[in-house]
């Protein structure tokens, strides 16, 4: 199973941008915190900047939050980047000749949107801001 990192790196590109505010904001320098690459960094921040949680300028690396971290969801962050938003797959390719292969996919489908809504509930009530307070406080 592979997973996606996406949401963990476009919150740790967030939290560098507000706890190194007055530091260099370059792709370069916030992909060797993520231990990334910067083409990486800059794929996300055009999808913060899209959705209107960064304000970048052309040609420096001068980025900063658009509103408050308190002000910023964990299911904000989810929401701006491209990826895949299902948290949760059911298997399309069961055996419909068989009673469990040919129900279960609109059982499980069912049972996985009620555990999603919960989560994104719980995403909603996580700032940014609680997320920046662990980092800068442990």
């Amino acid at each position: 199973m592979r997973y996606s990192y996406k949401l963990s790196d476009a919150v740790h590109i967030l939290a560098y941008l507000e706890i190194f505010a007055d530091e260099d904001h370059s792709s370069v320098a916030i992909s060797k915190s993520i231990n990334s690459n910067p083409s990486l960094v800059r794929s996300l921040m055009s999808d913060l900047r899209k959705a209107n949680l960064i304000e970048t300028k052309q040609g420096l690396a001068d980025t900063k939050l658009t509103r408050d971290p308190a002000d910023i969801s964990l299911y904000d962050v989810f929401q701006a980047i491209e990826m895949n938003h299902d948290l949760l797959h059911v298997d399309p390719k069961t055996n419909m000749n068989c009673q469990v292969g040919s129900r279960i996919q609109g059982v499980l489908d069912q049972q996985y949107r009620a555990v999603e809504e919960a989560a994104f509930e719980k995403m909603k009530s996580i700032s940014l801001k609680e997320i920046i307070d662990g980092i800068v406080n442990k």
